[in-house]
């Protein structure tokens, strides 16, 4: 059996976090024994994981640029699990995989586990751009790297990144565990207060310029003055009533019909709710978002960014990025649709997960991953 050490910047609720969380619990464990190490605590997938009985290792690190005390943690724990493969998961936890590899342990290989796009550099932060420019000058060293979207190998590869051991594999989805569900669905609608006969339209981001919640809700006020029984609900960090930013773009008369709910454990349980769901980023990789969603039986509108239309298909609409008109007029299109077409959307894109994400089918080319790579060691 194999000892796979997996190092990730966080645990914290977020998609690369939620996919690492996935593919464990989905039967990644069953066949190797995995170790997850975060580069600072412990978080909401942290505590998951332990739980599940997976080895959890956190180093605290606060800064960027590791310190002797957090290389010394480092030391130890990969002292402790010996990994024969180490995992990286995004830029920060890919180079300290290749730093224990060469301080630590040379008889290990390494993976890299790229999970966002690159369409312009600048919009990084400062250290994160070092540390991809560094990233693309060593990682011909890499035994493999792996990208959850077609779109973030040709982006990375096109900015210098080692080709040759390039190799694609996107996001799976439990399709047994996200069942539509209309006794939670009505539940949910009462404690919230929408009424039995709205449609409602879901927004599930961070607060964040990327996720362009501007576009967004210009978008939906537009359609808020065309459909009077649409109500729009908006979940993710710091997505919040009292965030005047998003706030003062809705007119005092609609304010009713738009609920900012910040973050919330029970996001999938919301999601029932949902007639639609929408993303505007301008940047994405593979969001988990779309998947989630369309599982749970939801058509979707998305940005034309990443894998959006890969994933979507024809089961959904496709808008260009920052164009708040073509965004409004595809979530019109939805609603001037009967409730039977709208159905058959819904139904339409979890046979699209089922058949092209589903969870199984995705832990499984980890593992040939793992078996094939293994042979090195």
């Amino acid at each position: 059996m194999r000892r796979v050490l997996h190092i990730i910047t966080t645990l914290d609720n977020g998609g690369a976090e939620r996919a690492l969380y996935n593919l464990i619990v989905g039967g990644l464990a069953s066949t190797d024994e995995h170790f997850i190490l975060s580069l600072r605590d412990e978080g909401k997938y942290g505590q998951l994981l332990s739980e599940e009985g997976i080895p959890v290792f956190s180093l605290g690190m606060k800064q960027s640029i590791p310190g002797i005390r957090i290389i010394n943690r480092l030391r130890i724990v990969i002292r402790k699990v010996q990994p024969d493969i180490i995992q990286g998961w995004m830029y920060h936890g890919n180079l300290a995989s290749i730093i224990a590899k060469m301080m630590f342990t040379r008889r290990s290989v390494v993976v890299w586990n790229i999970r966002q796009s690159l369409y312009d550099l600048t919009t990084e932060k400062i250290m994160t751009q070092y540390i991809i420019k560094i990233a693309r000058f060593i990682s011909g060293s890499v035994d493999k790297i792996l990208y959850n979207s077609q779109l973030s190998r040709q982006q990375h590869e096109d900015f210098g990144f080692n080709k040759k051991s390039a190799e694609v594999i996107p996001n799976g989805f439990d399709s047994k565990r996200l069942l539509p569900n209309k006794t939670i669905a009505r539940e949910q609608r009462r404690v919230l207060g929408i009424p039995k006969d709205a449609l409602i339209i879901g927004h599930i981001a961070r607060f964040h310029p990327m996720k362009d919640h501007v576009t967004f809700l210009n978008a939906a006020v537009r359609v808020a003055k065309e459909a009077t029984n649409v109500w729009f609900v908006f979940i993710g960090y710091g997505v919040t009533s009292d965030n005047s930013f998003l706030n003062n773009k809705v007119p005092e008369s609609f304010k009713e019909r738009f609920l900012f709910l910040g973050d919330r454990d029970d996001v999938t349980d919301l999601m029932q709710i949902l007639d639609l769901s929408c993303l505007s980023s301008w940047s994405e990789a593979f969001p988990n978002v779309l998947g989630e969603a369309m599982a749970l039986g939801k058509p979707c509108v998305a940005t034309d960014v990443g894998d959006c239309a890969d994933i979507i298909g024809d089961t959904g609409f496709i808008v260009p990025s920052k164009d708040e008109k073509a965004m409004a007029e595809a979530l019109l299109a939805f609603i001037f649709k009967s409730k039977e077409q709208r159905d058959q959307m819904g139904m339409a894109a979890r046979e699209r997960i089922e058949k092209k994400y589903a969870l199984p089918k995705i832990v499984n080319q980890y593992k040939m991953l793992y078996e094939n790579i293994g042979l090195n060691t």
